[in-house]
Formats: structure tokens, C-alpha cells, sequence
């Protein structure tokens, strides 16, 4: 009872008491839904007649499930969340969910210790996709379910789902899924919190079946077939094979997991009111500016790779330059990563243009990371408008972005965004090679945890891996990939926050 007290007065200290009882609320039901994958992979590892990773996932399932309950049984739902209980609610969910994601690996063993347990679930829930396995096709079916599955509900937001289970007519907790979007995302649609979260969902789902049953008729089995869609459609590229999608040799599975890449990176708002058109949302994605900004920047990114791989001789022919180009091209500027060449063999005028590929990566409203394409379209736009306003003051004409007007305080807004991200990758570079990379590897590797990229080059290149990077490595990695996921501030702001309460 005395140790209960002293653990409420701390509570009460860092977080407030209001704030505290309503984010362990919310991590309750994200845990809730964390074990319902866990079961579902312990299903598939009982299938797979019961293959070794079963006890670990069913120990695992009960754990998560206790604490989860737990959490919900003790507190009450609050019948009010500003904005900073908001940003840490969703810090804390999903810091928790990677926490207990760890969990299986960790119980399995083998090449999972405490690090690269931990190491897996939150590069799988951020959906970055870099693993520390040597060997993936040694790993039982059941954990590589559960690898894919921590990226499948990490691409569509952890706090997003749990708002869809919790959700009331009033549409207070669907709020929670906007701290996790940037008001960008939210650009195409003005409907209810809930709605939009449902409509992103129906895309989600959609896209993964669709996906799923397409690799299925290309050839693969169906467990492949469903865990590369639901890689692909989370943007991870988490691959059940050493050699990723090399490994299948196919154009055809090739051409459906790009278009699915393709389509994953974009708003998916967009993508439901092509399909499903209404009097409220008219914009899709043939009449948007950014969706052709986007596919235009990868067509001539394939273009210029494409042209440099057969003009160095890197390939033979034509059509085999295209195909590697268009595939690498399209895998890591939706930031997904998958693989089916070695990019480290590649000329240094092609590694460049992947290099800003994976910084700017695809659309807002999409589960690719990075920049994002629509903040370098503002930011450049808006850095325009500010050159006239050097020769002559009264020249500003405001930034329209697809018939939306941006202040001068949203465009400001972006650039600094984008500028703080670039210092922080900046940051994570010199951490990189003070850790013993050499530049290029370590310029790479901020720029894919940073961008939830996953590949970078050298060591960490297409066909490599994170594993012999040294645990502090390992952790500022895993530290960069949340940043990146969250779009830094959420973080940010609860590290500040419970810095001043201590100091």
C-alpha cells in the first residue's frame, strides 16, 4: 500500500495525475490490440505445426493481455484530452507497444538478446523495416508473422486503431489519431475525426487484401503472398527471405508490390475519394497537384538511375537497368526497402539520387515516412514568394497548395520542420561515424532510421543488415526511428516537459 502511494505521488509529479490515469488508459487498449496480434501469430506458429516460436508468442500473449486489461480495469475513460495529454498519450502508446513487441523476440531467444529484441519491434512498429538477422528464413513462421504484423499495425498508427475500439458517438478519443498526423495529412479531408480514421483504415485493409490475393496469383504461397503485402502496404519491407524480393526472381511479383508501394505512399485520404467519391471530398488522386509532383519526381528519378547503371555498364541491358531502377526507386521512396539488387554496387550518381530519395520520401496521409514530398513543395514554393518580397515588400502572394492557401506562419511552419529534421539526421551522422562508420554508411543510416527507410549503404546496404552495429548504435537507432515516426515532436515535447517538472 506505501509503495502504491509513493508510486501515485511520482506519477502525480512527472505527469499529473489527469494525464497519467488517462495514458495508462490508452496504453491498456493499445496493448489490448498489441496481444491480439500476438495471438493471431501464435495461430500461425500452432499452424505451422507448432513451430518453436509458439510458447514464446502464447507467454507473451498472456503477459501483454494481463497488463493490457489491467491498465483498463484500473483507470476510467476522461471525458476531456487537450493537447499536451494528447502528445503523451501517444508517446507513451507507443513506446509500450515496442516495449512489449520486444517480448516474443526476447522469449525466442537465439539471435534476440534484450537489444536486438528491442531492436526488431521498434523497427517493425515504426514500419523502418532494418533488422538485425543474419539469417531470417532460420526464424519460425509464427515470429516472422509477428515481425511483419508489429509493422503492419505500426504503418497504421498504433493510436489510430486504438481510437477506432474506443471511439464514442461524441468523437472525443478519435482525436488521438490526429497527434499522430501532421495537419498535412489531414489536408483532403474535413469530416469528423472519426470518419477519417475509418476511411484510412477501409484503404489500409483494402490495399493489404487486394495486394495479398495479387502475389498469391503471381506465385507465392499464401503465407509469403499475405506477409510481403502487408510489408509492402505498411511500407517496411520486412521480407520473409534473406535475399528479400530477390529471392522471388518475378517481374510480376515485382510490378504488383510496386504499385503497391506506390499506392501506399500516398494520402490515402485521396485514395478513398477516388474510390469512393462524395459531395464533401471532390479531391482525388487524378485531379491533385502532389500526387502528380510525386509520381513525376520518381519517374525521373527511375529515369536519371536508369540511364546511369546501363551508361557505367553496372548492367548489361537496358531492360535490366530499368527493372532494378524502377523497383530500388520505388521501394525507397515509399520507404519501404525492399530489395532486389545490391545498391552497394551501384555508381555514385545513382546512390545519390536514393540518398534523396530517402529523404523526402512519399505523400502526407501515407504510412511511408521521411520529409514528405508536400512539405518540400510548400517549403520550396513559399521560399519563392519570400525571394519577390526581397526587391519588393508588398509582393507576397500567399502558397496554394491544391486549392488551399497557406499563411505565411504555415509556411514557416514547414521549413522549420524541415530544418529540424535535417539537423537531426545531421546529428545522427556524426553519432554514426564517431561509432566507427565511415561517412557515406553513416550519412545513409541517419538518413534511413531518420526516414524509417530501413537500407542504407555499406554495411547497412540493401543486402546487409544492423547486426553488427554495437548496442549504443543500436539504441540511437531506435531512438531516431520514433523521432521520425512521430515527426519529432510529439517526443519532443514530452522530453521537454518532463525535464522542466525535474529540473
Amino acid at each position: 500500500m506505501k509503495n502504491r502511494k509513493i508510486f501515485l505521488l511520482l506519477s502525480k509529479k512527472v505527469f499529473g495525475m489527469s494525464i497519467f490515469k488517462i495514458t495508462i488508459r490508452f496504453i491498456g487498449f493499445t496493448l489490448i490490440g498489441v496481444f491480439s496480434l500476438i495471438a493471431i501469430s501464435a495461430l500461425v506458429a500452432f499452424l505451422d505445426r507448432r513451430d518453436d516460436s509458439l510458447y514464446p508468442l502464447l507467454i507473451s500473449a498472456g503477459v501483454t493481455a494481463a497488463v493490457g486489461v489491467g491498465c483498463v480495469m484500473l483507470t476510467k475513460a476522461s471525458r476531456r484530452i487537450d493537447r499536451k495529454a494528447g502528445y503523451y498519450i501517444v508517446t507513451g502508446c507507443w513506446v509500450a507497444a515496442c516495449l512489449f513487441g520486444a517480448l516474443p523476440f526476447l522469449l525466442y531467444g537465439h539471435e534476440f538478446g534484450l537489444v536486438n529484441a528491442l531492436f526488431e519491434s521498434v523497427s517493425g512498429f515504426t514500419t523502418t523495416g532494418a533488422s538485425i538477422l543474419n539469417d531470417i528464413e532460420a526464424v519460425p513462421k509464427g515470429l516472422l508473422f509477428w515481425r511483419i504484423a508489429t509493422a503492419w499495425m505500426g504503418g497504421i498508427g498504433v493510436v489510430s486503431l486504438v481510437s477506432i475500439v474506443i471511439s464514442t458517438r461524441n468523437d472525443r478519443q478519435s482525436q488521438m489519431a490526429g497527434m499522430e498526423l501532421s495537419s498535412i495529412a489531414k489536408e483532403y479531408y474535413h469530416g469528423r475525426r472519426r470518419q477519417f480514421v475509418y476511411r484510412i483504415l477501409t484503404v489500409y485493409i483494402g490495399l493489404t487484401v487486394v495486394s495479398s490475393v495479387g502475389l498469391r496469383l503471381a506465385g507465392m504461397t499464401w503465407f509469403d503472398a499475405v506477409t510481403h503485402a502487408m510489408s509492402a502496404c505498411s511500407t517496411c519491407g520486412f521480407s520473409t527471405k534473406n535475399l528479400s524480393v530477390a529471392a522471388f526472381d518475378s517481374k510480376t511479383v515485382e510490378a504488383i508490390l510496386c504499385v503497391s508501394m506506390l499506392l501506399a505512399g500516398l494520402n490515402f485520404s485521396l485514395i478513398f475519394s477516388t474510390f469512393w467519391p462524395s459531395g464533401s471530398n471532390r479531391k482525388n488522386l487524378f485531379n491533385t497537384k502532389i500526387v502528380r509532383v510525386f509520381l513525376g519526381a520518381v519517374l525521373l528519378g527511375i529515369l536519371c538511375v536508369t540511364i546511369n547503371l546501363r551508361v557505367s555498364n553496372t548492367y548489361s541491358s537496358w531492360e535490366e537497368a530499368l527493372r532494378v531502377a524502377v523497383f530500388q526507386m520505388c521501394s525507397i521512396t515509399t520507404t519501404t526497402g525492399f530489395a532486389t539488387a545490391d545498391t552497394n554496387l551501384w555508381p555514385g550518381f545513382s546512390v545519390g539520387i536514393l540518398l534523396i530519395g530517402s529523404l523526402v520520401c512519399g505523400c502526407s496521409g501515407s504510412t511511408s515516412g521521411g520529409i514528405k514530398i508536400d512539405r518540400i513543395w510548400i517549403a520550396l514554393k513559399g521560399s519563392s514568394e519570400m525571394f519577390k518580397t526581397l526587391t519588393n515588400p508588398h509582393k507576397y502572394d500567399y502558397v496554394r497548395m491544391d486549392g488551399t492557401i497557406k499563411t505565411e506562419e504555415e509556411v514557416s511552419s514547414v521549413i522549420s520542420f524541415i530544418m529540424l529534421y535535417v539537423l537531426i539526421v545531421a546529428v545522427g551522422m556524426v553519432v554514426y561515424t564517431l561509432g566507427g562508420m565511415d561517412f557515406q554508411t553513416g550519412l545513409s543510416a541517419s538518413i534511413a532510421c531518420m526516414g524509417n527507410v530501413g537500407p542504407g549503404f555499406g554495411v547497412i546496404g540493401s543486402m546487409g543488415n544492423y547486426a553488427g552495429l554495437s548496442s549504443f548504435l543500436k539504441v540511437f537507432s531506435m531512438v531516431l526511428m520514433l523521432l521520425g515516426r512521430l515527426e519529432i515532436y510529439p517526443i519532443m515535447i514530452v522530453i521537454g516537459s518532463l525535464f522542466r517538472r525535474f529540473s
